[in-house]
């Protein structure tokens, strides 16, 4: 299992649209992020710094790349990126973290 770590930024007025969204989040899309090999996904907010830090486990990096094709990925994203920094695709602006030291 892969772990992997990103952080994204959310609006500083949408904090609270974004949880709301997220609980729960579309049944479809969980099912497709599982499909897909991610386990364990989280995401934590940073409420000072409207920092959105995710923490995923994944079964293989090309199944994880892989949901970002699917239709309800897409439609996730552009129901989202009125929220939160965005790409020209709609895909959340973020930014992968390097791993530096974990307990188990």
């Amino acid at each position: 299992m892969l772990r992997k770590a990103f952080v994204m930024q959310v609006h500083p007025d949408k904090h609270q649209e974004y949880e709301q969204r997220h609980n729960p989040i579309w049944p479809e899309l969980a099912q497709t992020l599982k499909a897909h090999g991610a386990h364990h996904y989280s995401i934590f907010l940073d409420e000072s710094r409207h920092l959105l830090f995710a923490v995923v486990e994944i079964e293989s990096e090309e199944r994880w790349n892989a949901v970002a094709s699917t239709e309800v990925c897409q439609r996730w994203w552009r129901s989202m990126c009125e929220l939160m920094p965005s790409n020209p695709d709609f895909s959340p602006v973020s930014k992968a973290l390097k791993p530096v030291f974990y307990l188990a």
